[in-house]
């Protein structure tokens, strides 16, 4: 099995929007060691994070966070390991469109 350790998505979401961050490719399993969401506004935001295994429609089960505070100018880094397999996806959703969502691993495949 080939290791890939990197970035696994990148996304400034919409202001309200859910935003699909990372899918895992096909013929993948990913490990995801930590998210940082970081706030590039000047007032406080919330945030909220889900997983949604094999691309369900999301529900109220895959939140791993929820309408969690952020200062202003200010990042709150996660570090998880979450495992996923292929198809599994993180989505976000912000309430400000001043807001980044940073997703790192590895990507583990056959």
């Amino acid at each position: 099995m080939a290791n890939a350790y990197k970035v696994l998505g990148q996304s400034a979401p919409s202001a309200t929007t859910a935003t699909d961050v990372y899918t895992v490719p096909s013929a993948t399993e990913a490990v995801v060691s930590t998210i940082i969401v970081a706030n590039r506004a000047a007032t406080a935001g919330t945030y909220r994070l889900s997983i949604r295994p094999n691309g369900a429609a999301e529900a109220t089960l895959h939140f791993i966070a929820y309408d969690v505070a952020i200062a202003a100018n200010d990042s709150t880094t996660l570090t998880l390991g979450i495992t996923l397999d292929a198809a599994d996806v993180i989505t976000a959703y912000c309430s400000s469109a001043d807001m980044s969502v940073n997703v790192f691993g590895t990507e583990i495949t056959a």
